[in-house]
């Protein structure tokens, strides 16, 4: 059987500080940072690989409709190479705006990305080409745009040759989106566990024999199971017996075609969830709604930002007014339905190529990840905020998931944010909801306890009450 394929290399570079990750994980190309600027050093044999590929037909095509992460070549000596390699080419790539995970994804994120990879390959495939990764991680976003960015995935396609990275699209994408749509479990978790996926050998142990019946579970699950664990120990060469046999290209790409039309039918019904209804069902009158929203507004557009975060966005009302003011939003939910929701939303609003929605719980948010922690980066070293929304929030960090609010304020200030944030007082529905069957031992959670913790750290630019005194909304300017 193929081995595992390398993880895809990534770097991101935090305030001027270059982060590299993963380069130990290729030999042929490395992504590098200089001046806020994305390159790509190349290997002869990568380079060469580049001149085939852009040539292509397919290439530009696909990088026209933005389907592929836009690149040029440079000249070798116009930009400092990364140390410790002889590199005879580099390249230059559109930056994008955030970098996510696929732990972070909904499930028709990971869904749409799935059907990006098989339509490059496919593409691919027409012109004699083939993609020796098939990882999530070679997917980005442009706000709800997915966008191939792995441009030495590309290789020739020799004839004989395989689809080398069929069990890696099996573990990656193909189980996690099988174990949501027929079981209805969370996928995220998995995949923050396991950089590598879910195997096969565990997912056949997972689904029942009945499941078997169903679509992809039998052929993609089962028997691929059964045969690793047939060749786990073998010395034979299988890639070379396949090529003597005269394995063809058109296997691939039917393969392709099942796959394509396999993930195309995957759906998710889960129809609720405790936070999802909250949008249509908050203790609001109209009058406050209009006052948050101009609030937010008003602090949202002051200036322009590059960046704002949306945390506990729920379904996005606010996230679509904070990207007036933002070239870029990220929001952020621990309700995956919630963000669900929102991203198929998006897909159909103009709005949506500058709004990233991600799974994420603030009291367990995405750690470092992968060898010695830098593969895979925590979600407040991809980049941080200027303005950072928090509205009907520090209720449930505070209560629901018992963080102290000064340490959760402490870490809104360390990311140099500005700060849009709600105070939700103990007489408000919501709060009461919270604390039913439950000791409260939050005494120090009132509005003066809190405005003291918020000046420590923020200069308050604007206070505005709501709901009778119960919600209280600050502006704050970060005093770092």
């Amino acid at each position: 059987m193929e081995p595992r394929q390398t993880r895809a290399h990534e770097t991101h570079d935090v305030g001027g500080a270059q982060l590299e990750q993963g380069s130990f994980r290729d030999r042929e190309g490395r992504v590098f940072y200089r001046d806020g600027e994305v390159y790509r050093a190349l290997t002869a044999e990568a380079l060469a690989q580049w001149h085939l590929l852009a040539g292509k037909r397919f290439f530009g095509q696909l990088t026209e409709a933005g389907r592929l992460v836009a690149t040029e070549e440079l000249a070798v000596d116009s930009v400092p190479l990364p140390p410790g390699t002889e590199w005879t080419g580099v390249l230059k790539h559109e930056r994008l705006p955030f970098v996510s995970y696929p732990y972070e994804w909904s499930f028709s994120m990971l869904k749409d990305a799935a059907t990006l990879q098989l339509e490059v390959l496919a593409r691919a495939l027409e012109e004699d080409m083939s993609l020796k990764d098939a990882t999530p991680y070679n997917v980005q976003w442009k706000g709800t745009r997915p966008v191939f960015i792995d441009v030495p995935s590309f290789i020739a396609l020799a004839d004989g040759d395989t689809w080398s990275g069929y069990r890696q699209f099996c573990e990656l994408f193909l189980n996690p989106l099988l174990l949501q749509a027929y079981k209805n479990v969370s996928f995220q978790p998995w995949l923050r566990g396991s950089l590598e996926g879910l195997p096969a050998q565990e997912m056949a142990s997972i689904f029942s024999m009945r499941d078997r019946f169903r679509p992809g579970v039998l052929l993609h699950v089962s028997l691929l199971a059964r045969m690793l664990d047939k060749h786990a120990d073998t010395k034979k060469d299988v890639k070379r017996e396949l090529r003597e046999l005269g394995f063809k290209k058109e296997l691939i790409i039917a393969n392709v075609k099942r796959l394509s039309k396999l993930v195309a039918g995957l759906e998710w019904k889960q129809s609720s969830s405790e936070w999802s209804e909250y949008a249509d069902h908050n203790t609001y009158d109209e009058d406050n709604r209009s006052r948050k929203a101009e609030f937010v507004r008003t602090a949202a557009t002051a200036k322009r930002h590059r960046l704002i975060w949306d945390l506990g966005c729920n379904t996005g009302d606010y996230s679509r007014i904070a990207a007036e003011g933002a070239d870029f939003v990220v929001s952020m939910d621990a309700d995956q339905l919630a963000i669900e929701r929102l991203y198929l939303a998006l897909r159909s609003e103009s709005i949506g190529e500058k709004i990233l929605p991600l799974v994420m719980n603030l009291a367990d948010v995405s750690p470092n990840r992968g060898w010695r922690g830098r593969e895979r980066r925590a979600i407040d070293a991809r980049g941080t905020p200027e303005l950072t929304l928090c509205l009907a929030l520090i209720h449930h960090v505070v209560i629901s998931a018992n963080v102290p609010m000064g340490e959760f304020l402490d870490w809104l200030a360390d990311l140099g944010t500005d700060l849009v944030i709600e105070f939700v007082t103990k007489d408000d529905p919501m709060v009461k909801k919270l604390l039913l069957n439950k000791e409260d031992q939050y005494r120090d959670y009132d509005p003066p306890s809190f405005e003291a913790e918020l000046v420590r750290r923020f200069e308050i630019v604007r206070r505005e009450e709501l709901e009778g005194g119960s919600r209280i909304l600050y502006h704050g300017k970060n005093r770092g």
